[in-house]
């Protein structure tokens, strides 16, 4: 039963490369920051139309898995036709996996998600909840590379799983409009800098296999009610 877990399970422990390090996608991660000061006006995220997509892989890039978590609240900062500062409440309960990424006959979506939400990754029932609020928003440098398309900013925020947070950097697109704003952004995190470290021993080859890097998605839609 374990092994099948394991294998099945190349999955979500959300959200970097090891701290200070850079990865293809120009994702940084450091220690907890002060988290950015609320400036001018303050919008409610949509949580109907913002979502957060996780993908996932065994090493070398087989058996992909992927899926998606909901956003609780959230809600970010504006001024001046500017990003200030955000923050957001992942419901780690809603973790699902998409069917349609466990091909094997052997094995099950619904183990999967069973798995992810159990004490071996995110213990749901002890942690029900994740944060991510912004440190910091940041002209985008002009060399970062593999960005998500019509990225303008470096976004800088503390994530916090399973009591842990850690600061990221990411490269995102920024839009900010009359009464309405949007985050989108695409890139890389490490689980292990969590302490999510199931399945990254190389001791055992079936648990290697595991990758320990997680893609995640980010689209977030705010607006003036």
């Amino acid at each position: 039963m374990k092994k099948l877990s394991v294998f099945t399970l190349a999955a979500v422990t959300l959200f970097l490369t090891s701290c200070g390090k850079k990865s293809s996608n120009e994702t940084t991660t450091a220690a907890e920051q002060e988290v950015a000061e609320k400036k001018g006006e303050v919008l409610p995220v949509n949580l109907e139309t913002s979502k957060v997509n996780w993908k996932a892989f065994h090493k070398g890039g087989f058996a992909p898995r992927w899926g998606t978590l909901s956003l609780t609240s959230g809600e970010v900062s504006v001024e001046g036709g500017e990003l200030t500062a955000g923050d957001f409440v992942i419901d780690m309960k809603s973790i699902k996996v998409d069917p349609a990424s466990v091909t094997e006959k052997d094995k099950k979506y619904s183990e999967l998600e069973a798995h992810l939400k159990g004490a071996d990754f995110f213990d749901v029932e002890k942690n029900p909840t994740a944060t991510f609020k912004i440190t910091k928003v940041a002209a985008l440098d002009p060399a970062a590379k593999d960005v998500i398309e019509g990225a303008n900013k470096t976004v800088s925020g503390n994530l916090t799983l399973k009591g842990k947070a850690v600061n990221v950097t990411f490269p995102a697109k920024v839009t900010v409009a009359e009464g309405t704003a949007s985050i989108q952004a695409k890139f890389t995190v490490n689980r292990t800098d969590w302490d999510i470290k199931f399945g990254a021993s190389e001791a055992d080859p079936a648990e290697w296999m595991i990758s320990k890097d997680i893609e995640i998605g980010i689209d977030v839609n705010a607006a003036k009610k």
